[in-house]
């Protein structure tokens, strides 16, 4: 399992964001602190905290490709 780091400014990030991971086909999980939501929801994303970064975990054969798909939200380590 790979994991990346985002940090989502706008809302239209937000949307952007969940788009995309409404389009694969992976379980994708959003994690900030101890919440954990599912990525492809709208309401579970603005949920959280959007000031911090937030990890995601994409589970399935496509993720790779899911993350490339994001990779423009990624934050540098």
């Amino acid at each position: 399992m790979k994991d990346m780091i985002v940090k989502l400014n706008s809302i239209n990030d937000v949307k952007d964001f969940v788009n995309l991971s409404v389009a694969s086909p992976c379980e994708i999980y959003l994690i900030s602190g101890r919440y954990i939501v599912d990525g492809k929801s709208i309401m579970g994303v603005f949920s959280l905290d959007l000031a911090n970064n937030i990890r995601v975990e994409a589970h399935g054969d496509a993720a790779d490709a899911y993350y490339e798909s994001i990779k423009r939200f990624a934050v540098e380590a």
